[in-house]
């Protein structure tokens, strides 16, 4: 390959926001892609896409856009996940990839199983690891993925060279590469990423629909912003991710019930020993890593 050429003739991305969007951005960037061409739902959002430079092109029918497509990444809402497969499916090109940036696996996977059938080694799961409230083409930057991690959950069916294309794809965005099975993926985001969510969400509802609300939001101050910070996040995405990905969750749920339930016990008890400990313990924890560049 000459060093002028770039790594990516075509990439398709489904999904031109925050995800989609900054990965299209990272690879132009790098000079390591000669065409992105975008789906989304509607024409005003692709037409704002492709001003901003996100896209060179909209796509208009996947028939004439996939086949000859390096890398097509899909990075919509999960729930719409198993719909494009499907559509996308009859048009597999011989050196087609198919990768995601949904936030479980488990009910990816099996979308992709059901749409791609004996081509599923084709499909090479990812979950990059940056997220942010804003969604939309404006919110998609070309530095997200520098120095974040993106998830990669091979399937047995994948043979090296996919991988490593789709490896190589995210690296060039700036980003470190980790693996995991899709299975371990979900029970590990359940607790880190998705049970944080859905308790941010209802922090902000039970204060949301207080009659006197106006009164706590005038005193909430930085530790209530912190906490509450992701709840700003699109409600349409994470309603899918939490149902996506119920079961593993449920669990988590169920695990930070009984913390709960100890915590209230101890006030109830007033057991400031036993308050201490749980505190101490937690921000040990939580000081060891941050020490390790938690929060990234």
């Amino acid at each position: 390959m000459d060093d002028a050429t770039p790594e990516f003739g075509k990439i398709v991305v489904f999904g031109t926001g925050l995800i989609g969007g900054s990965f299209a951005m990272a690879l132009r960037e790098a000079g390591a892609v000669e065409e992105v061409v975008g789906f989304g739902r509607t024409p005003a959002t692709l037409r704002v896409a492709q001003e901003l430079g996100v896209i060179d092109r909209a796509g208009i029918n996947p028939a004439h856009e996939i086949g000859d497509a390096d890398i097509v990444l899909v990075a919509t809402p999960v729930a719409q996940m198993p719909e494009i497969f499907a559509r996308i499916a009859p048009y597999l090109g011989p050196n087609t990839i198919v990768t995601d940036g949904g936030s479980t696996k488990g009910d990816v996977v099996a979308a992709a199983r059901a749409a791609f059938k004996g081509h599923i080694g084709k499909f090479v799961p990812a979950h990059p690891i940056a997220g942010a409230e804003n969604s939309g083409p404006s919110a998609a930057r070309g530095d997200l993925y520098k120095g974040r991690k993106v998830v990669v959950t091979p399937l047995p069916e994948n043979n090296d060279e996919r991988l490593d294309r789709v490896k190589r794809a995210w690296s060039l965005c700036g980003a470190d590469i980790y693996e995991l099975t899709p299975e371990m993926h979900d029970r590990v985001f359940a607790a880190v990423s998705h049970l944080p969510h859905l308790l941010s969400f209802a922090l902000v509802h039970d204060l949301a629909v207080r009659p006197d609300a106006d009164l706590f939001f005038t005193f909430a101050a930085s530790g209530f912003r912190d906490f509450t910070r992701i709840a700003a996040s699109h409600p349409e995405m994470w309603r899918d991710i939490c149902l996506a990905n119920r079961s593993a969750l449920l669990g988590e749920l169920d695990s930070y019930r009984a913390q709960l339930d100890e915590l209230r016990s101890a006030l109830a008890d007033n057991d400031g020993e036993r308050l201490e400990d749980i505190f101490g313990i937690a921000r040990q924890a939580r000081r060891e890593w941050g020490g390790k560049g938690g929060g990234l």
